[in-house]
């Protein structure tokens, strides 16, 4: 650029003008790349809502992540128990009589726009002829429940496929859910550590858990699906040792590392970096993928009062008012490991795969938004009196009820596939 300018000279600011115009204009747009690239200062996934009405329908796009939940009495829940017939007993919070439905009258507003209500029968001729899979623990079944849900207005699906494979769990490893009318399947995946892993010590709960090797359960399925969505931490909380090219390499502390053959010491954020990006990593590299693969961050847990097995309980009936609380600890470093692990990957896979296609990686960023819910989950409504839910919850503030507030998160998933960012 000097040279240009110094060949024009002095007695020709007209050519320099006309020359510096496009060269700003370029730097700018080079600044605004790679603004967008590092996922902005806030590294909030930026997508399109419908404007609000005091903002014109030329404005920017919205940030659907951030906002606050509204009252909203006029609009009933897109389903009950009695309409739908996918909800587990667990997050059945109408069947077994949760004292207060006023969890089900707030919708999520963002800031500076509207978020559309769930459209089934748009959502499913979107899908028409593609298929989409939930890969994670209990919450991406909580999900994956709340998407057949929504659905359930519009038409019903029949399951399909032999027995599954069941998981040292005893859960199933895959399930898959057929809509003849758009040929269209939602799979659903047991995998909560998203690589591979196995229960090493049933007595103790421990595990082996290979950071760098992805599931194959459903790893080697990618090419089969048009879109994925990808959620998991609570169980990076077990006791396990680490493996990193099939060798042990680090423990989580407590019965892992006293009973295991290794005592050096990983970080659980630092263990659920490497396995979201092994996972993501697997997605970006699957020269059949061509889809959308979307990272789901953590949700909130909400006892107080003590733990989920020394007391705990989440008896609050309306939802948090934005800046009522800071975000915590274990939230926040659990999402940024999340966030760190998409961006490394994206840049990492920046350059274009052997077949020629890339799969576009993506964030929901739900974790602000749920920490705001402390009235949305089961809490003892998940089981008959005297009994108990699944992995021994007595009460349940982990997982949500359905209809409720987890609901937003097929809302989110909408837009994500919809109205992809421009």
């Amino acid at each position: 650029m000097k040279s240009h300018t110094s060949k024009s000279g002095p007695s020709s600011p007209k050519r320099s003008a006309a020359f510096a115009a496009p060269v700003a204009f370029l730097l700018v747009l080079v600044l605004v790349t790679l603004y967008d690239l590092s996922f902005a200062d806030r590294r909030y996934l930026r997508i399109h809502g419908a404007p609000s009405s005091s903002s014109s329908a030329s404005s920017p796009a919205c940030d659907l992540t951030r906002g606050e939940w509204v009252q909203d009495a006029v609009e009933a829940p897109y389903y009950t128990n009695l309409t739908c017939p996918f909800i587990d007993d667990h997050q059945n919070c109408m069947k077994f009589g949760k004292p207060s439905l006023e969890f089900l009258r707030w919708r999520w507003r963002p800031d500076g726009c509207e978020l559309p209500r769930f459209d089934a029968a748009r959502f499913l001729e979107a899908m028409r002829g593609k298929s989409m899979a939930f890969v994670g623990d209990s919450l991406a079944r909580n999900h994956f429940k709340s998407l057949l849900c929504l659905l359930s207005r519009v038409a019903q699906p029949v399951e399909v496929g032999g027995e599954s494979e069941i998981d040292p769990t005893g859960r199933a490893v895959r399930r898959d859910y057929y809509y003849g009318s758009h040929d269209f399947t939602a799979s659903l995946f047991w995998s909560p550590f998203l690589v591979k892993a196995n229960l090493s010590n049933a007595t103790l709960g421990m595990w082996d858990v290979h950071l760098d090797t992805p599931d194959a359960r459903w790893a080697s399925h990618l090419a089969g699906f048009d879109h994925v969505v990808l959620s998991g931490t609570n169980w990076f909380l077990r006791p396990s040792v680490y493996y990193e090219g099939g060798r042990a390499v680090a423990c989580n502390g407590g019965a892992s590392c006293v009973n295991g053959n290794v005592t050096a010491e990983m970080t659980v954020p630092r263990a659920l970096r490497a396995a979201f990006r092994t996972a993501l990593g697997a997605v970006a590299a699957s020269e059949g993928f061509r889809g959308k693969a979307v990272l789901r961050t953590v949700t909130p847990a909400h006892f107080e009062g003590g733990e989920w097995n020394t007391g705990g309980d989440c008896v609050r009936t309306r939802p948090y008012r934005r800046g009522d609380r800071a975000l915590g600890a274990f939230e926040s470093e659990y999402r940024s490991a999340q966030v760190e692990a998409l961006r490394e990957t994206k840049a990492a896979a920046a350059t274009t795969r052997r077949d020629g296609a890339e799969a576009e990686l993506v964030l929901m960023d739900i974790t602000e938004a749920m920490d705001l819910r402390p009235d949305g989950h089961p809490s003892w409504y998940g089981h008959p009196p005297g009994g108990s839910v699944e992995g021994s919850f007595v009460v349940d503030c982990l997982h949500w009820c359905l209809p409720g507030p987890i609901d937003l998160w097929s809302e989110l998933l909408a837009q994500m596939l919809l109205h992809p960012r421009r």
